[in-house]
């Protein structure tokens, strides 16, 4: 039995990354290769089926703005609580803000 209780990266995520019937599989192409400026309002929406870049399940459904690139994935600046932070992210798990 196990003494302690288990707690990796992805606990309590059964919902958030749940994909409905109609989601399911891989993303498709132009999703893996769509492209922001700097300066566009994107929102982190993740696609649980690719787990390159995905940002931590405490970011999932905020607003932030484009900041820098590094290789495919992008710099994006979010408020979380009372501070600023930077995370990066592949652009899969991003959506642009119309």
């Amino acid at each position: 039995m196990v003494s302690h209780r288990h707690r990796g990266v992805r606990h309590k995520t059964r919902a958030k990354y749940k994909k409905s019937k109609r989601e399911k599989g891989k993303p498709t192409v132009t999703k893996m290769l769509q492209k922001f400026k700097l300066g566009d309002r994107v929102h982190i929406n993740v696609d649980p089926s690719l787990h390159q870049g995905m940002p931590f399940r405490r970011f999932i459904g905020k607003t932030g703005l484009i900041v820098g690139k590094q290789g495919v994935c992008y710099f994006v600046k979010i408020s979380d609580m009372h501070s600023e932070k930077t995370i990066i992210v592949h652009p899969v798990h991003l959506k642009l803000q119309k």
